[in-house]
């Protein structure tokens, strides 16, 4: 394998918003008989290899998330960012086009897309151009495991609103810090089932804002919250989000539930002081497992649910997700290898007439 390359691609800064020099370079760099650069719209690019008309095409990502980290070669471990995820798999994909092309293959081909990291917009750009194929093979860190299925998303922005006052007397005013606080206590008290294929349901919240002085209640809190849902809780959290939601359209109606009004819909203490915005997300989904192959769930997104045009879709890569976004970011040179042969072995299968 060419562990130079590898380095190469990790020396470059491409954490999301910074990928444009790197599928540029890259696009000089990789042989293919056929590449194109494909503009996302937001500055960055796509990178489109082909090796003739493909029925296969390898896919992974080509940003980052910040901040960046210089790589570091140690025995059979390379450190640094985007070491697994996802430079490790496009260098092993990249490999594995390299082999197919030296052993007569002429139809498969390498996606590299921009902004996964940020709401996979390069994927969301490239289904735009109605390409089409039977197979796409997404390279994620999953261990070398074949993902049977994956948690799906949803995302609100949710705007807090309190009455400023004094600290020293908070009794006159209404502080978005402790609506927030009822918020997040309510909702970690929701129950919303146990699945049994991808177990429970999980968020996270993001952005928090509130620009307080700390001698005065807080007049607004704004921040991101962001699910992992389930096939059991995918329409449970939406109806739950709703619900929450109606706690704005109470308060500008001037009551408390009533007169049509669904009492259950909101939450009283948060009427007239939650705003919610959905951002849209994406469904739990299954994918496709190959006989002989170690294959589970996963609890992370990928830009998968975002390419249409494709039959059936394999997500599959080296490097491990409980490394990946983290400062000791890693990926074994051996799990790069196995990946290779992975990656060839499942274009065989996929292709056997």
């Amino acid at each position: 394998m060419d562990w130079q390359l590898f380095k190469d691609i990790l020396d470059i800064d491409s954490t999301s918003g910074r990928e444009r020099e790197m599928a540029e370079w890259l696009h000089e760099r990789l042989a293919a008989p056929s590449k194109q650069l494909m503009e996302v719209g937001d500055g960055t690019l796509n990178l489109f290899l082909r090796w003739g008309t493909p029925r296969v095409v390898f896919c992974t990502h080509i940003d980052t998330v910040p901040p960046y980290i210089a790589p570091r070669f140690d025995g059979d471990t390379v450190w640094g960012r985007g070491s697994c995820d996802a430079k490790g798999q496009l260098f092993a994909m990249y490999t594995a086009c390299t082999r197919l092309a030296d052993a007569g293959c002429s139809d498969f081909g390498l996606l590299l897309l921009a902004g996964e990291e940020t709401g996979s917009w390069g994927a969301k750009a490239f289904s735009k151009t109605g390409f089409e194929a039977p197979f796409l093979i997404v390279g994620e860190p999953t261990e070398n495991k074949m993902v049977s299925a994956s948690k799906g998303t949803l995302s609100y922005d949710l705007c807090f609103t309190g009455v400023a006052f004094h600290s020293g007397y908070p009794q006159y005013g209404v502080s978005a810090v402790d609506c927030f606080n009822t918020f997040c206590q309510t909702l970690k008290a929701a129950d919303f089932g146990e699945d049994p294929e991808l177990g429970a349901t999980t968020w996270n919240i993001g952005l928090l804002r509130s620009d307080n002085p700390q001698n005065i209640l807080s007049p607004e809190l704004t921040c991101r919250l962001y699910f992992r849902t389930t096939f059991a809780s995918h329409d449970a959290v939406q109806r739950w989000m709703e619900m929450a939601g109606q706690a704005e359209m109470a308060g500008q109606a001037g009551h408390d539930g009533h007169d049509g009004m669904p009492d259950q819909s909101v939450m009283p203490d948060l009427i007239g002081h939650l705003r919610v915005t959905p951002r849209g997300g994406d469904t739990p989904a299954r994918y496709v497992t190959l006989p002989g192959f170690a294959c589970g769930p996963v609890a992370f997104g990928s830009d998968a649910p975002h390419l249409t045009g494709f039959g059936h879709k394999i997500i599959c890569g080296p490097g491990s997700i409980r490394v990946a976004h983290r400062p000791d970011e890693q990926v074994c040179r051996a799990d790069l290898e196995q990946a290779v042969e992975q990656y060839v072995a499942f274009y065989k299968q996929l292709t056997v007439k």
